[in-house]
């Protein structure tokens, strides 16, 4: 049975993950349609700064959230005197967990919407669908396995984030230890086996099952585009 202090780090876990995709969702959205179906100057260089956070090590992007975002950062200072505060904050956890989830949100989402046969879309502009009723009747309808797949992705992703986190947030007890960061302070922790054991079997469970959902939205999304050929 989990401790307190191990069902706290569990819950701030699960909220940390679950706000994360709830907040991203929307500008992964708008971000995965404007890839798929605009061309625009710095393309390139706006799907090469969307991949940083799968390339650097996550250490640095927490540290970079901290020199941005901290008290003494150049944005966290402004946003201290509007009672705004990320770093050493559950809030600030969220946010790190998004910046490395982001990405797997939006190829996911991209991948999709790349799929959606455009003569359907065609047709509904023909009949005089505008912009947000041709997305909502038809491409997101169309490429909703695919967004699944994505929230699923980011969900395991952000559940199971530390470096950044650790960086950028700390490892305060009921605030923003997540099971990562008391699974690694665990290790360091003289006889902290027993818990241990007991911490990686519950991150190894979300983490299988939240790879089988993607898995598995993933193939019937891949079968609806094949049928649709």
């Amino acid at each position: 049975m989990l401790s307190a202090a191990e069902i706290s780090a569990l819950a701030i876990s699960l909220k940390v993950a679950v706000l994360c995709v709830a907040i991203a969702l929307p500008f992964a959205l708008a971000l995965g349609l404007a890839l798929s179906r605009l061309r625009f100057p710095g393309k390139s260089v706006l799907e090469a700064l969307l991949n940083l956070p799968l390339v650097l090590p996550p250490v640095v992007t927490g540290y970079a959230l901290l020199l941005l975002l901290g008290r003494n950062g150049a944005l966290g200072a402004w946003l201290a005197g509007l009672g705004v505060q990320f770093a050493f904050h559950w809030s600030g956890a969220v946010l790190a967990a998004a910046v490395m989830s982001f990405p797997l949100l939006v190829i996911s989402i991209r991948a999709g919407f790349d799929g959606v046969d455009r003569r359907l879309e065609a047709a509904a502009e023909s009949l005089g669908a505008g912009p947000w009723r041709r997305f909502l009747s038809i491409t997101l309808p169309l490429s909703l396995r695919s967004v699944a797949a994505g929230c699923v992705l980011a969900f395991a992703r952000a559940f199971g984030e530390f470096g950044a986190t650790i960086s950028f947030v700390g490892s305060i007890p009921g605030e923003t230890r997540t099971l990562s960061i008391a699974i690694w302070e665990l290790l360091n922790q003289p006889g902290g086996e027993a818990g241990l054991g007991r911490l990686v079997w519950v991150a190894l469970a979300v983490g299988v099952a939240a790879s089988l959902g993607a898995a598995l939205l993933g193939r019937r999304a891949q079968a609806r585009s094949g049928e649709d050929d």
